[in-house]
């Protein structure tokens, strides 16, 4: 299984560094790129082809189709609704779309998702209307976490990067080896194209790659089912590993909503921005937040042993510390 994962991670990053300049000049070609001052938080010089969508895109489905131990039915189980998501974040990237026309997206691809059978299962089979509900919240809650998030080069890929291989150690150890593997090409995936997203990105990812990540990665936390740890011990989990997404989101919304600004127009106020604004150069800013994406994961693998009552109050901290921070971050002698 370990030499197998390496495998997996090795073929989806070479892979995905081989097709990048064919990528990147087709999409160049054909004019499917994002021109700087096409609104005013694109400030990048020069066009970039809006690339890393068809990168992430194609090289899972070549990994997926040509490793014979990938051929499992929970991997397209989540594929298959994950591909509505990608081709209306492709439309949007070549045609422009409404925030109301991507919605639709996310909602039939987590719709398709719980039809083939993932869904939250936290409460009692005769309220499955909740579960239901929950799990909707939950995917296209992420799946916009890491739209929102892809605010700077490299930002969204390293952070889904990262979370892939944290849900790569979790399902491995819970004893779900297809999720650990389909989390190794994810892991992969984000290697290769962090290569050509980090500053200066020679592509973006465009709402097809982030949205796509999104999507695969909070379809990940519903099926990952650990084994040997109680629900009310390990429910937390997920949410860490995608907490920075989460928490740049949370500010976001109630940054705009506190000043009666539209939550899905784009803007400079994002996590990223925020701190450059506080005296952080851009790389390190990415950094910073890569840095925070990495101890949360550590911290929220570390509560697992803790008993329950330690490792909900850890948790809890985690969403003090969030909030504490939502408030220093949009304080109004910080930011107007």
């Amino acid at each position: 299984m370990t030499f197998l994962t390496f495998r997996i991670i090795f073929l989806a990053g070479t892979i995905s560094l081989l097709i990048s300049p064919l990528l990147i000049k087709w999409m160049t070609r054909a004019g499917i790129v994002d021109k700087p001052g096409s609104a005013p938080h694109k400030q990048h010089q020069g066009a970039v082809p809006i690339a890393g969508g068809g990168v992430i895109f194609l090289t899972t489905l070549t990994v997926l189709l040509t490793q014979e131990s990938l051929h499992e039915a929970t991997i397209w189980q989540i594929m298959w609704p994950s591909l509505v998501v990608f081709a209306f974040g492709l439309w949007d990237d070549m045609k422009g779309a409404s925030a109301r026309f991507k919605l639709v997206g996310q909602l039939l691809g987590t719709i398709i998702l719980i039809v083939l059978g993932i869904q939250v299962q936290l409460f009692d089979p005769r309220l499955n209307w909740l579960n239901i509900g929950l799990t909707i919240f939950w995917v296209v809650g992420i799946t916009n976490a890491f739209n929102f998030v892809d605010s700077m080069d490299g930002l969204a890929s390293g952070l889904a990067g990262l979370a892939a291989a944290f849900f790569m150690l979790a399902t491995y150890d819970s004893g779900q080896p297809t999720l650990s593997l389909f989390s190794a090409v994810l892991v992969g995936v984000c290697l290769g194209a962090y290569f050509f997203n980090a500053t200066p990105a020679h592509y973006f990812l465009g709402d097809s790659g982030a949205q796509w990540l999104g999507f695969s990665l909070a379809s990940l936390a519903i099926a990952y089912n650990p084994e040997g740890f109680l629900r009310t011990q390990s429910w937390y989990l997920p949410i860490l590993l995608v907490g920075v997404p989460i928490f740049d989101t949370t500010l976001v919304v109630f940054s705009r909503l506190r000043r009666g600004k539209p939550i899905y127009r784009a803007n400079m106020d994002h996590t990223f921005h925020r701190l450059v604004a506080f005296g952080m150069s851009r790389n390190r800013a990415v950094l910073f937040m890569h840095v925070v994406a990495l101890l949360l994961g550590c911290l929220a693998f570390m509560a697992l042993e803790l008993p329950p009552v330690w490792a909900n109050s850890a948790f809890g901290m985690c969403l003090l510390a969030g909030v504490g921070g939502i408030l220093w971050f949009d304080n109004r002698t910080r930011w107007k």
